[in-house]
């Protein structure tokens, strides 16, 4: 897989700053301090397309990633983090709109890519997130990040309890660690398939 090109195109804190594009799109979305920005430059195999902070909740807007693969094109959509940012109610409300905004209305979107550590139990806000999406019929995949940081078995175990925890969902998961370049490959097969 030959990554050819990757540069973001533009970041919007309103729906009308979206870019026009026929590119297929998939979204990333997940908790604060998730590990997004690693995954998204992991993908893309650079180092600072997406900007990594030590303090949670950094992603305010919507960044949209152009990424030319496999003589492919397509957009990476890094929506903002939720859970631990400190920020107003009505901020918190104000991205809610923003990333509800995003999900609903965009013709282009192949898939919402909900990451989850590896560590951390599945919550309410992930639960509501994935029958919000599969209510509107939008496709989920569960990203589990971090995997470098519990040992083999425990990994596969850990991926197992999520699993039962995610209940009667039947949506698909996938094991990645953005430092071991683990189920990189995968991923990149699971959106090349939905180009």
């Amino acid at each position: 897989m030959k990554i050819r090109r990757a540069e973001i195109n533009r970041s919007c804190a309103k729906p009308d700053q979206f870019p026009e594009t026929r590119r297929p799109e998939f979204a990333f979305l997940g908790r604060s301090n998730v590990g997004k920005s690693s995954l998204l430059n992991a993908l893309v195999q650079r180092k600072q397309l997406a900007r990594t902070s030590s303090t949670p909740g950094k992603t305010r807007m919507i960044h949209f990633f152009e990424v030319d693969v496999d003589a492919r094109e397509l957009m990476l959509v890094d929506l903002p983090g939720y859970g631990w940012a400190r920020v107003s109610r009505k901020e918190r409300a104000s991205w809610q709109q923003l990333v509800e905004g995003y999900l609903e209305d965009r013709d282009a979107l192949r898939v919402a890519i909900l990451l989850q550590d590896l560590r951390r139990d599945i919550s309410e806000d992930e639960t509501l997130l994935l029958d919000w999406l599969a209510e509107r019929g939008i496709e989920a995949l569960v990203v589990l990040t971090k995997g470098d940081k519990l040992k083999p078995m425990r990994r596969a175990k850990r991926a197992k309890e999520l699993k039962a925890q995610l209940g009667e969902r039947s949506v698909p998961i996938l094991l990645t660690s953005s430092q071991a370049k683990q189920g990189i490959y995968e991923l990149w097969k699971v959106l090349r398939d939905r180009l």
